[in-house]
Order: structure tokens, then sequence, then C-alpha cells
């Protein structure tokens, strides 16, 4: 697909579909105003029948309306102003965008006036809306016999004054970079585990790096994550035929050699639990257990993509944790990298268990800062759902960066505490720390195991269990999230510094 900025007046467009608003109370948007009185009064006719309200998520398609130039007129209800929020705008452009499908149409003009959203900053409305119809227009087909029918909808459209065009391109472009990072974070996520192992993210990087000249790749197999220490990662990967990888992805923007900001990700990319199996019921989604090095890894293509003026290390902790005459036990010690020994009282908390030795890592590039993404704990989703990622930091300036980066793109999280009280409950008999706290605030806890290992940087986790995927029917599948909210955080930086 491919996207442009369009000026003009809506009626001479010639389009496939123009789309245009109407507010609460078959009040009529700018556009629909001017239509309105291009066709003689069309769709004042459509108001006094009651076909059309203006109530939130209402859809009504027009063909042929006289005196305009489109050959189709899809009117949207855009509700009252206080039901613009970013759920309601979503819900929208989703409504639009299976229209669209379903219809053929490979051209369309969205008009909306900015009326679809609560926010007047057109640079978010535009980058939102190109994002999200990329988002609906993924199809994942990889490892399907019969392939999915090629998208008839080529050209997309978005009508905006002179005055707004400079700023619209600049989210359009950023908007795509975006939306091809979340696109190959589900894919990445959408991969079966026989398929998406250690070493085939560790060849996912690598081409990212012969894509782009900001990018260059190191990849640590297991000698040499041995000579570094790195024993925690590898006990979680001893069970599996599949070698562990820890991948490094530096991307160069800034050549004034500033600090590089830190991303790490959790890279489990199949999770049986290991000796502490998992039930068998719905054990298939735990190819999902590698969204967070899948967030990061989209996440470093779309700042290269934008050529962000920074520079960003990535770092993957890739394994398959899986039970056998290998594997670790429960009861097992380990020593990191940091020197810290860890009693493994849970073989399936081990995202833990990889991310710690890949926190310890990151201290060598004397990071500005540090965040990890991960799948981590089951107990997120309870406290939390599957609409936020929980965060956790030792640095409240950077947690708020992130909180209003989150905000920003519509990616959001929320905090949860780190506070000491909690430490205690990883207290062991027999190392320096438990990887597990018991069944009460399990979130908190893993947190608090991650710190011990991030206390001489700025550092932030982010647990995305509860919104790297969907479980159900057609709408299964990985969501690629936290790329928006990781972009949107390096963009400020960015704007921060100039």
């Amino acid at each position: 697909m491919n996207f442009e900025i369009v000026n003009g007046k809506a009626a001479k467009i010639e389009t496939g579909c123009l789309i245009v608003a109407v507010e609460a109370n078959a009040s009529l948007s700018p556009t629909a105003t001017a239509l309105d009185k291009t066709s003689k009064g069309y769709i004042s006719d459509l108001i006094e029948t009651g076909d059309i309200t203006g109530k939130a998520g209402e859809l009504v398609l027009l063909h042929k309306l006289p005196g305009v130039a489109a050959r189709r007129v899809l009117l949207v209800g855009v509700g009252t102003s206080e039901e613009r929020k970013d759920r309601h705008y979503r819900k929208l452009i989703k409504a639009v965008d299976a229209t669209l499908s379903k219809s053929g149409i490979s051209q369309v003009v969205f008009a909306l006036d900015g009326l679809a959203s609560a926010s007047d900053d057109v640079y978010r409305q535009t980058r939102l809306l190109v994002e999200w119809v990329s988002t609906d227009f993924y199809q994942y087909d990889t490892t399907k016999s019969k392939k999915a029918d090629a998208i008839k909808l080529e050209q997309i459209s978005i009508l905006l004054s002179d005055k707004d065009t400079e700023l619209g391109e600049s989210a359009l472009l950023d908007g795509v970079a975006i939306a091809n990072g979340v696109n190959t974070a589900r894919e990445l996520g959408n991969l079966p585990g026989n398929i998406c192992t250690p070493s085939y993210l560790a060849e996912r990087a690598i081409a990212l790096a012969e894509e782009f000249d900001s990018i260059e790749v190191e990849i640590l197999d297991e000698e040499a994550m041995g000579e570094l220490g790195m024993n925690s990662l590898l006990s979680v990967g001893k069970g599996s035929a599949e070698p562990s990888r820890l991948i490094v992805i530096k991307y160069s923007g800034d050549d004034s050699g500033s600090d590089p900001h830190v991303l790490v990700g959790k890279g489990i990319t199949f999770d049986t639990g290991g000796i502490s199996l998992k039930p068998g019921a719905g054990m298939d989604e735990m190819k999902f257990d590698m969204c967070g090095a899948a967030s990061v890894i989209g996440t470093a293509e779309a700042i290269a993509e934008m050529q962000l003026p920074i520079n960003v290390v990535v770092i993957v902790a890739a394994a398959e944790n899986m039970p056998s005459d290998r594997a670790s036990k429960p009861g097992d010690v380990v020593t990191t990298m940091s020197g810290q020994t860890v009693e493994i009282l849970n073989t399936d908390a081990e995202g833990r268990l990889v991310l710690c030795d890949a926190l310890t890592y990151a201290k060598r590039f004397n990071p500005a800062s540090v965040v990890d993404v991960a799948t981590l704990t089951g107990a997120c989703i309870i406290a939390l759902g599957h609409h936020a990622t929980g965060l956790m930091s030792n640095n409240e300036e950077l947690a708020d960066s992130l909180l209003q980066a989150g905000d920003y793109a519509s990616d959001r999280a929320w905090p949860l505490p780190l506070w000491d009280d909690y430490q205690e409950l990883l207290d062991s008999n027999f190392a320096d720390i438990a990887n597990i706290g018991g069944r009460s605030a399990g979130t908190i806890t893993a947190g608090c195991f991650l710190s011990r290992f991030t206390k001489e940087y700025r550092w932030a986790h982010l647990d995305i269990a509860g919104v790297a995927w969907n479980s159900n029917g057609k709408e299964k599948g990985a969501t690629g999230r936290c790329v928006p909210l990781l972009s949107q955080y390096l963009v400020n930086l960015v704007e921060a510094a100039e």
C-alpha cells in the first residue's frame, strides 16, 4: 500500500472512495457540508430520512454522489466530542477498513477534518491513521500452502489543508516506518517455534544489517556467552537441541559519540516451562514468548527507516526452554554474569534468567538508559488485563517518559511499584536470590529480580504478557506491541536533544 497527503477541494478529487465525517446529531463536517452543497442537499436528505445520524461508528456507503468526482462516498459517524478518545478512533478506523476490504476498492481518500479524534494534533492523528490502516491489512500466510489474496487497496490518501501538508507528510513517513516495525514484530511472533528459533532470530537481525547501513550486528554463540559467565541465560537453553544466542544490534544514527539507549528483549522462542512443565492446553501460544525480542527488533527497523539521529543498542536474549535430561531442575543454582547466584525454584520463570545476563551485558555500552521488554508474567494479565503494559523502573523520570510516549502512541503502559518491601520475597537459603517470589505480587517480584542487575544505570521494565498477542478466533496472533511506544520514546529523546 502507498500513502500520500493530498490537498484541494474534496468534491473534485477523483478516487474510488472518499471518507467523510458526520458528527453527532447529524452535524456535518466541513467536508461533508461542501459535498452536500455540491450534491444539492443529497446528504441533508439522508439525514432527514434518518439514514445517518452521526452516531459513533455509523457507516453509510454512497455511490455516484451528484457533482462529486469520487465514485463512492463513505459517511462515517464520529459521535460527540467526548466519544473521540483513541479507543473510539481505533474502532472507527477498523470498521472503515473492514468495509474497504469487502468492497474491493483500490483507492481511498480520508477526509475526516480532524474530527475522528479528540486530539487536534495533526501529526498524531495522521500517524495513527497510517499505523492502524497498515495493521488492519496485515495478513499472515507464511506457513500456509494457499497464500492470502493480494490486498486490493493500493492507494491511501489523506486530505489535509495546505498549511498542514508538511506536518502530515512527516507523520506519514514516521507512521509507515512504525507500521513496518509493528508488522515485522507480528510476523516474528506469529511464526511457529520450529521455524523461529534463536538462530532464526539471529538471521533476521543480520538481514536488518544488510538492509540498513546504519545497523551492524554481532551474534554471541553459547561458547562466547560461556566465556562471559552468562550461566543463567545458558541454563534456560540447556534442555533444548536449539542453541541459545545473544543478538546485539547496534544502530548508529548520531555520529557525535553520544551514549546509546539500550533496548533488551526476551527471546524465548518456545516455552514449555522446562521441567516445571506447563499445562498442555494453550501451550501452542508459547511461541509468542519471544514477542519482547520481536518488539525490539521491530523498533530497530522502525528507527532505522526513520533515520533517527540517536544511538541505540538492541540486545536479544534468545533461547528455547525445553525439558530433557540436560535441562535445569528446580533447586539448581547458577552463577550469573554479574557474579550473583540464583536458585532456580521454578524453571518456568525462565525469562528473568535470560534477561538478567543480558542486562548485565548492557552495562558495557555505558547506556544513557536501558529498557527491557518481556512477556514475563501471567500475573501481569491478572493485574492489568489485555489493555496496558506493566511498567516498573528505578528512575521516575525514565518511567514518566515511557508513560508519556505510550499515551501519545496509543500503546499505553501503567506503573507498578518497585519497593524494597517486595525484595525479601526473593530470599533464598541456598543462593543470593531465588528466581520466584511466591504467588503474591508476581509481576512486581519479577521486576524486583531484574532490578538487582540494573543498579548502575537508569532502567525500566515493560511486561507485555497481557498485550503481546490476541488469543481469540480470527484475531489470534501477535500484536506488535510495544513497537509504537518504544519508537515514540526514542523520537521524544531526539526532540528533547534538539
